[in-house]
């Protein structure tokens, strides 16, 4: 069976109640516990990097696009879905989390990700476990060797940073800068180090649009990634290629960020003031 595709991200804070709960630390209030929990983690590396490990990331966005396998003239083709984020802005973590493992257990898609298997998938499973969330098929769907935690299958999990650097065997190299070599849009303004400042400013609404870009430039490298290895014709990446554009053409005036993505992506300049959509 051809699974349905989801190729999604996620965007991350640290997670106050644990930091303080870690440092012993009561009654710090939440912006301080972040500051104390990066301290922590640069004491830890000896001043090399304050980045917090997996459990300590509080999810503040689950973005995605869905896109569906059909069959064409020379063979399998995408078609765009929709592009969207999971619950609402208003949402909690919980319900997040309970959104995207509920999607494992009703369609048990094929998730495409890029630094999944490293970051986003460890954070998810941790945090659905501090939640007390299940999700049973994703542990029992598929078999010995293709499954959601084999590594080397991309059957359930397509993640493009293994599949780019082989695993490890050359440099891993970072979404954006693969997106420049191939003149794609990559970060357009906003990066993963304001997501924590728009967080603490009430700007939900702000990461979820910076991370639905995020998706967009992910599915593009991963439509270079199967046309390179023969798994789309040329037919089937322009129609992939121009379904996307059309899907951002019609999406953009509700949802400015896309536009912005779109003429990112057309070598256009920007004809809206689309500061607080990134």
């Amino acid at each position: 069976m051809r699974r349905d595709c989801f190729v999604f991200d996620i965007e991350t804070i640290p997670d106050a109640n644990a930091a303080r709960k870690l440092l012993g630390q009561p009654e710090l209030d939440d912006g301080a516990a972040r500051d104390a929990l990066s301290a922590y983690f640069l004491e830890k590396t000896d001043g090399r990097n304050d980045f917090p490990r997996q459990p300590f990331h509080q999810v503040t966005a689950i973005s995605y696009a869905q896109l569906s396998r059909e069959q064409g003239e020379q063979g399998e083709e995408l078609v765009i879905r929709r592009i969207g984020s999971g619950a609402e802005p208003s949402s909690n973590e919980a319900e997040l989390l309970q959104g995207f493992f509920h999607l494992i257990e009703s369609r048990a898609p094929q998730l495409v990700s890029y630094n999944g298997r490293g970051f986003d998938v460890p954070v998810l499973k941790y945090r659905a476990m501090v939640h007390g969330i299940r999700c049973p098929r994703w542990f029992q769907e598929g078999d010995r060797y293709n499954n959601y935690d084999a590594r080397y299958s991309e059957r359930y999990h397509l993640d493009l940073l293994e599949a780019f650097s082989d695993y490890g065997a050359s440099s891993r190299c970072s979404l954006h800068e693969v997106a420049s070599t191939f003149d794609l849009p990559g970060k357009l303004g906003t990066s993963g180090g304001d997501v924590r400042a728009l967080f603490e400013s009430g700007e939900v609404a702000a990461i979820r649009n910076y991370c639905e870009t995020d998706v967009c430039a992910t599915l593009l490298l991963m439509l270079r990634l199967l046309h390179f290895r023969g798994e789309l014709s040329d037919g089937a990446l322009q129609r992939s290629q121009e379904g996307l554009a059309n899907y951002l053409q019609s999406e953009g005036e509700a949802r400015p960020h896309l536009h912005e993505f779109l003429h990112a992506w057309r070598g256009e300049a920007v004809v809206a003031n689309c500061d607080t959509e990134t």
